[in-house]
């Protein structure tokens, strides 16, 4: 079963971060919400408060997958933490899977994580993504780095994880159990 740590910050996108942990739990992976914030409650973009299951400094890197959700106010916290930016580059340097959506691929452009791939954000990061080359689509999974453009690809990005993660009978079987037609 994989391991997930998913990184939470005080104005990201609850929908982005929740639906792409909601379907990988779904599909039986371990998934941890963890908060960078120095306590376990973080307020969401639009005022959803969200306990997580432990903090930044609770954790070692022993996940499979790191991954970051977007919401302008929030990636501006991820970027902030120096401790995540060391951990999602000897993440990147061990060859294991990082993924984020929207605004948060910025996060891990500016640690030059990006370079030579392929990549998506929400429309106007296209800069912040250095080295990569931004290809507007909704999901974008390029070696051990994978991308969604927004909240309305959440779903689609959790289903890449599972399918990567596990297999394509594994995210096909998902999709029509929660009816998702897509």
């Amino acid at each position: 079963m994989a391991k997930i740590y998913a990184f939470a910050a005080d104005g990201m996108e609850e929908v982005e971060c929740l639906a792409v942990c909601d379907v990988l739990v779904r599909a039986g992976m371990d998934v941890r919400l963890v908060s960078i914030m120095g306590r376990k409650q973080v307020t969401g973009s639009h005022g959803f408060r969200i306990e997580t299951d432990a903090l930044f400094e609770e954790i070692q890197d022993d996940a499979d997958v790191l991954f970051l959700p977007g919401g302008l106010k929030g990636t501006e916290n991820l970027k902030k933490h120096e401790g995540l930016a060391r951990m999602l580059k000897e993440h990147a340097a061990a060859g294991k899977r990082l993924a984020a959506i929207c605004a948060a691929p910025s996060v891990l452009g500016g640690l030059g994580l990006l370079k030579d791939h392929r990549a998506t954000c929400f429309p106007g990061f296209e800069g912040e993504l250095l080295g990569a080359s931004c290809t507007g689509e909704g999901i974008v999974t390029d070696g051990m780095i994978t991308t969604g453009r927004g909240m309305g690809y959440s779903i689609d990005l959790g289903l890449e994880l599972v399918r990567i993660l596990a297999d394509e009978e594994t995210a096909a079987a998902l999709k029509k159990k929660i009816q998702y037609e897509r």
